[in-house]
């Protein structure tokens, strides 16, 4: 009892302030922590945070404010997610009345923004940033949101981007604003306009913006290639082409001295088809920078061909890229940011939509049930959105939250693709609950389910996505069930290298509880045949795909490619003269003649510059005579680099 007592009275004495010392209140604690955050000491700043959280967990008007301090640190670290957290717990204890706390209350609506747009959650973003501009009276605060809006909305829904445009032109014509921030009023109105077809207008806001910069001076900064990268995409739009080639030039883009800017080792262009609905004609201009380490730190997409949603499927892809250190060594630091490419989809193998399949499943349930039907998905999601929540709220207000009947309008409102992440997670988890209420089978509850998991976080590497898929598949309820158990190991393969995905596609392929015909099936053999074809197993290549069904018109498979007996194609004069050098990546079949059919480029650096004449080398190259299954084509299964470089 006495060594109880006396431990109990030693952890009391030094709990206590020492005589002489002073104990440290509240506020100086907080200055503290605010100073080593002003300084850039960002572990120690968050640890300080973290130390006063504790301190004012009994003051929710105080740990609103560390927690909204403590995101701003968080996110100085790169822990988006965390970040995300902390300031949606700080902002719900902010009182709203208190005007002395706008620019904390604005800093973490900004911030929240940041993060969805960098994880190219555009809608999301644009909520927050729309937040961020309500928060706050200061007009510098609520013009860098009327930006921020107008930025990602453009890929989003354009009207409103328009109408954030306009706020923010006329509340900078009311108050000082620096030529820098001018030219990003400019350089924003100029993509907008770029985006919504009005080229013209575009290579004059973008021309503004280069003016506004500085002109075309020696003295270069990231700010001013995207500017002057911007302004040569909207001339050559135009038929300016020396006026395109003349702003280009001065990027520096394709006109690196020392080093070179290499394709990445891992440069993979989604497929055309599949969920983000593709097609060959889409085409997007996407921005990345290339961290130390060879992965990609941020991309966003800059031009497209193929509407919004196409354009951030392009960004998506482009955040998987990778270049080994080997690479990232050649590569001087500022090349390394705000690389652009030219994109396409990939027509190697259309592949069947597995979201598609699992909301076809969905809506047969619906329909045996009884219940209303799907809507169709809008493509005015900015007009569509205002008749989804009333028809939700609608059905509420007649027959409660929990309701099967909503099941139509929820859904409607988890594919509107201005709906953000967040809203869209609420919604999924919301619909899953309904669904398992009602007795819904595995698949249709997978889709639902695959929904909840996939948007709980905004930033998920591999690894993340991979457990995602394997933890669910030890789950009864789905690795029970023939079709969702297909579902997730189609989508697992998908995320893996060839080695471990073939198991996973063998294993889809050969479920006895599946359809010949079924197109989960069909998929898993398409997947296949491509992974032995890659692989050199030709025979392997053309026995899954014959198991598929396919006809060798729907998509024939290529055998290895033929030995090549000419090279074509020449350095374009143009390029030449202005001191361009770049590569293109092409795709393209073989016929049985060994002509080369169905060419186009995929990938190209710089944009524009050497897209037509990657094509041409290509389209005039021979390959030696093959035979051809059926005399059926390939689905563009050959792919090959070409690169331009001058003698240096």
């Amino acid at each position: 009892m006495r060594a109880a007592m006396m431990t109990t009275l030693t952890a009391i004495l030094l709990a206590a302030p020492v005589q002489g010392q002073q104990a440290t209140t509240i506020q100086q604690d907080f200055e503290a922590a605010t100073a080593l955050a002003d300084k850039g000491d960002h572990v120690a700043a968050l640890a300080a945070w973290e130390r006063l959280e504790q301190r004012t967990a009994s003051k929710r008007r105080s740990l609103a404010l560390v927690q909204v301090r403590k995101s701003a640190t968080l996110l100085a670290l790169n822990r988006k997610d965390e970040s995300v957290a902390a300031a949606r717990a700080g902002l719900a204890g902010l009182p709203a009345a208190d005007k002395t706390l706008q620019e904390d209350r604005f800093t973490a609506y900004f911030n929240i923004a940041r993060v969805a747009q960098n994880a190219i959650d555009y809608a999301g973003a644009a909520t927050a940033y729309a937040q961020a501009e309500g928060a706050s009276d200061d007009p510098g605060f609520r013009l860098a949101a009327m930006i921020g809006q107008a930025d990602v909305l453009t890929y989003v829904a354009p009207t409103e981007a328009a109408k954030a445009m306009a706020r923010a032109e006329a509340l900078a014509a009311t108050i000082k604003v620096s030529k820098s921030d001018m030219a990003e009023i400019s350089r924003r109105k100029g993509l907008l306009l770029l985006n919504t077809g009005a080229f013209e207008a575009a290579r004059q806001a973008s021309i503004q913006a280069v003016t506004l910069r500085g002109g075309m001076t020696e003295k270069t900064d990231l700010r001013d290639v995207a500017v002057r990268s911007d302004a040569a995409i909207a001339s050559l739009l135009v038929g300016r082409t020396d006026d395109a080639r003349r702003y280009m030039a001065m990027t520096g883009a394709g006109r690196i001295t020392k080093g070179d800017f290499t394709p990445g080792a891992e440069m993979t262009v989604p497929d055309c088809g599949g969920d983000a609905g593709l097609k060959p004609a889409d085409m997007a201009v996407v921005e990345f920078s290339i961290g130390d380490d060879g992965s990609v730190l941020q991309a966003a997409p800059i031009y497209a061909v193929g509407g919004g949603e196409a354009a951030l499927t392009f960004a998506r892809a482009a955040r998987d890229w990778s270049w080994t250190p080997e690479q990232v060594k050649t590569m001087p630091a500022f090349f390394r940011y705000g690389a652009r490419v030219e994109m396409r989809c990939s027509t190697a193998f259309q592949r069947p939509s597995i979201v598609g399949t699992l909301r076809s499943d969905l809506a047969h349930w619906l329909d045996e049930r009884g219940a209303p039907a799907l809507e169709p998905v809008s493509d005015k999601a900015v007009l569509a959105i205002a008749a989804q929540r009333a028809a939700l709220a609608t059905g509420e207000g007649k027959a409660g939250r929990d309701a099967l009947t909503l099941m139509s309008p929820i859904y409607a409102l988890i594919e509107n693709p201005i709906v953000g992440n967040d809203e869209r997670n609420a919604l999924a988890a919301r619909a899953l609950a309904i669904a398992v209420a009602n007795g819904a089978p595995p698949s249709v509850r997978l889709g639902l389910d695959m929904m909840v998991r996939q948007t709980a976080k905004l930033d998920r590497d591999f690894d993340a996505v991979q457990q995602i898929y394997r933890r669910m598949l030890d789950e009864p309820v789905y690795a029970s069930d023939a079709r969702t158990r297909s579902v997730l190991r189609l989508m697992q393969a998908d995320h893996e290298k060839p080695r471990v995905a073939k198991p996973l596609l063998e294993n889809v392929a050969n479920d006895p509880a599946l359809d010949a015909s079924d197109p989960l099936r069909v998929g898993a053999l398409v997947r296949l045949a491509s992974l032995e074809q890659t692989a050199g197993d030709t025979a392997a290549a053309r026995a899954a795909f014959e198991k598929s069904g396919l006809t060798a018109d729907q998509c024939a498979l290529l055998d290895a490619p033929p030995r090549q007996l000419k090279t074509g194609g020449v350095f374009p004069e143009e390029a030449q003269g202005w001191g361009f050098e770049g590569w293109t990546s092409t795709q393209f079949d073989i016929g049985a003649d060994g002509r080369v059919l169905n060419e186009r480029a995929v990938l190209s650096y710089p944009p524009f510059v050497f897209t037509k004449a990657g094509v041409a080398a290509i389209t005039t190259s021979r390959f030696a005579k093959s035979f051809r299954p059926d005399g059926g084509l390939g689905c563009g299964g050959t792919t090959r680099r070409i690169r331009f470089t001058l003698g240096r």
